[in-house]
């Protein structure tokens, strides 16, 4: 039961990596990029997260729309302010600026929220007992929550005009834009989807790990970068 228990325990944790591991992949599948600013985003995320449920009260979901709503917004401007400029660069010049947007938000949260690290406050406790197995709820929703994203990210990509546009645009860019599609517009939209669900994965993240700080994102992202 000990070995079946840590198995569930890892699929849950495994999920959160396949989260983050989407927003990698639909960048650098239609932009052709290595965001290795995104593992801040999560932390920008949870961070928001945070804030709105120890310092404002508000419920778990709210503070998880919040949080979407932010770091949506937020993976926008890094699209338009540092790697639009460099669309026609070579990769090196873009995964330069890609690390000093991580440096970037990693010191802009240490100005802002300070150092120190702080306890996420308990959003689900309780758990599922089948006989001798114990199993967290939050784990059950984490797994849940992943495989439902996967399953609507994979409708939204194969059956919506937009998800077509973003296929279009990672086999070829160039023939996309003689096509009439909008590069700029589907790659702002990319980024918006995958810093939204890295914002998802970060609330689930710290719900079972429940420590926050500016460095947060770093070990999960590079987890998920390998993913």
């Amino acid at each position: 039961m000990a070995f079946l228990s840590y198995l569930i325990g890892g699929l849950g944790l495994g999920s959160v990596y396949a989260i983050i591991a989407l927003g990698y992949s639909m960048v650098y599948g239609i932009a052709k990029m290595l965001n290795f600013a995104h593992g801040d985003i999560i932390m920008v995320g949870a961070f928001v997260a945070y804030f709105a449920i120890s310092s404002y009260h508000l419920p778990v979901f709210v503070a998880v729309i919040l949080s979407v709503v932010v770091c949506t917004v937020l993976g926008v401007l890094i699209e338009k302010l540092a790697y639009k400029p460099l669309r026609q660069a070579s990769s090196l010049s873009v995964l330069i600026t890609a690390i000093g947007v991580s440096y970037f938000l990693q010191n802009s949260a240490m100005l802002l929220w300070g150092t120190d690290t702080k306890i996420f406050p308990t959003v689900m406790s309780g758990s599922l007992n089948i006989g001798e197995l114990s199993v967290p709820y939050l784990t059950l929703v984490t797994i849940a929550a992943c495989m439902l994203i996967m399953v609507v990210l994979t409708l939204f990509i194969n059956k919506t005009k937009i998800g077509r546009a973003m296929r279009a645009c990672s086999e070829d860019k160039g023939a996309a834009a003689l096509m009439g599609i909008n590069v700029n517009r589907i790659i702002s939209i990319t980024f918006a989807i995958g810093s939204g669900l890295a914002a998802i994965a970060a609330v689930l993240l710290v719900a079972a790990y429940p420590s926050v700080y500016p460095t947060l994102g770093s070990m999960p992202g590079i987890k998920a970068f390998t993913a």
